[in-house]
Order: structure tokens, then sequence, then C-alpha cells
């Protein structure tokens, strides 16, 4: 297996203010589904479903937690920008940038405007 992670999803109360929040973070942008009232925010490339490995839900059964799974996205060659826009976006850091080891990079971990902990990955 080269990924061991195929799905996530990242629970919401305010779906548009993760929209937001997701789409600056991530300079993505977020299509979104509503699946028998599972509203979903799909991440990944719009127009390659291949390439959508999780999404934002709201639902009756999700519930934001600092407490749950961290899930880390990569962050490319540096954290630091992602670490900016995050609290541009609404977010906050808990976290700040912090090298893992000289092989590994370095890390860091936010607070989404859902208050979900959401750990970032960059090579420096």
């Amino acid at each position: 297996m080269a990924h061991l992670i195929r799905w996530f999803e990242i629970p919401v109360v305010g779906f548009d203010r993760a929209k937001r929040f997701y789409e600056k973070l991530l300079n993505i942008r977020i299509t979104e589904a509503d699946i028998g009232g599972l509203l979903m925010g799909f991440l990944g490339d719009p127009d390659d479903h291949a390439s959508r490995s999780g999404a934002i839900v709201q639902h009756e059964w999700y519930h934001p937690s600092e407490d749950g799974v961290l899930i880390y996205f990569d962050a490319g060659d540096d954290v630091e920008p992602l670490l900016a826009r995050a609290e541009m976006a609404g977010g906050s850091v808990l976290v700040p940038k912090r090298q893992i080891s000289e092989e590994m990079g370095y890390m860091a971990v936010i607070r989404d405007t859902e208050g979900n902990r959401i750990g970032l990955l960059s090579k420096s």
C-alpha cells in the first residue's frame, strides 16, 4: 500500500465558514454535494474525482473536536505561509512550526474555524 489513508472527513458546523477557511488555507476550490442530507465539500481537484482524498462534512452525526484523530496536510516546501493563511482565514496556531528531524522536515498544528485540530507538514 502506497498510502494507508484513502478517505477522511472533517466535521464542520458552519459549512460556508469552513469552506472559505479550507479554500484559503489550502489554496483550492471546494466543490459541494448534498448526499441525502449529508453536506460535503470535496478537497482535491474538482475535475478529477480520483484526486479527492477527503471532505469537510456537515451532518448531525459529525461534531468538530480537538480530541479526535489528527490529520496532517502536506504544506509543501514551507509550513509558514499556511500558518499565516490559517490565521487570516479565522483559524489559530496551536503548535508553531518546529522541526521533527532533518529527514522528516517540519510540522505545525492549527485549529480551524470549527474547532478541529489540523496538522501541517513541510520540507523546511
